[in-house]
């Protein structure tokens, strides 16, 4: 072998080495779609992602805990903190991202106002995001709130209910796959888009303004990360953010 050849190999070797790798965990829409985009651009970096994908809202922040997962990519910030609540994780916000509307779907009607009386409307099962989704309902006038602004909303705290709708919870991925069988139901975009469907089919969901920001999320000693910093950087770009507009249609919306 050829002494320029040798070099060569030698600094493939020592750079290939060198390079950081970052493991995230993510929901296959957007997060995992968003992450496996930015991984070309993190490699030129110096830092290897691999993306790991999950199907449930749990499991993430699971493996994050426990290292697993050096970071992830799917949750609200209100979630995170429930999780660290309930289940005693010491996790982190490291950057907010992009919103991922709840929308308010029925495959039975056209209207929201044709709907029945007692119609059942499904919403997603986990305590924070079933908040949020009766705060979508009150604030287009489908319930009242006794505080809208109480982000740990329940059903006991609904004090008007025109039509007595029933609320069924259900595990967000499956909402899409239910939504045949009920008269409605409160969705979230990620499975939306997953199940073929669009914010635009949706009667009415949350905009851009939402508290509701996804966030790039790691372990609290694990935050200074340099690696992690770099992949922050990244999703902030102006190419991440123009891939999010381009690729959702505004079905997902970037921070500014």
């Amino acid at each position: 072998m050829k002494t320029t050849q040798i070099i060569l190999v030698f600094l493939a070797t020592a750079l290939s080495l060198s390079a950081g790798t970052l493991k995230v965990g993510a929901t296959p829409v957007p997060a995992a779609e968003i992450l496996e985009f930015a991984k070309p651009i993190l490699a030129k970096k110096g830092v290897q992602l691999i993306v790991q994908n999950f199907t449930d809202y749990v499991t993430p922040d699971v493996s994050l805990n426990e290292g697993s997962s050096d970071a992830n990519l799917y949750q609200h910030k209100p979630f995170l903190e429930k999780m660290n609540h309930d289940r005693r994780f010491k996790l982190v916000s490291i950057a907010p991202i992009y919103v991922v509307p709840l929308g308010f779907y029925s495959k039975k009607y056209k209207n929201v106002a044709d709907i029945k009386d007692r119609a059942i409307i499904a919403m997603p099962n986990d305590p924070t995001n079933y908040s949020r989704a009766l705060i979508l309902l009150h604030d287009h006038g489908i319930i009242k709130l006794k505080d809208p602004t109480n982000i740990d909303s329940t059903e006991f705290d609904i004090i008007e209910n025109p039509k007595k709708f029933k609320f069924k919870q259900v595990e967000a991925a499956m909402l899409p796959k239910v939504l045949d069988g009920i008269d409605a139901a409160v969705i979230n975009a990620n499975y939306a888009l997953q199940a073929g469907m669009s914010i635009k089919q949706a009667f009415f969901h949350e905009n851009g303004k939402s508290i509701y920001t996804n966030v790039l999320a790691s372990r609290e000693d694990n935050q200074n990360n340099p690696d992690i910093t770099t992949l922050k950087e990244v999703l902030l770009s102006p190419e991440v953010k123009q891939f999010i507009l381009q690729k959702y249609h505004g079905e997902i919306i970037p921070v500014p």
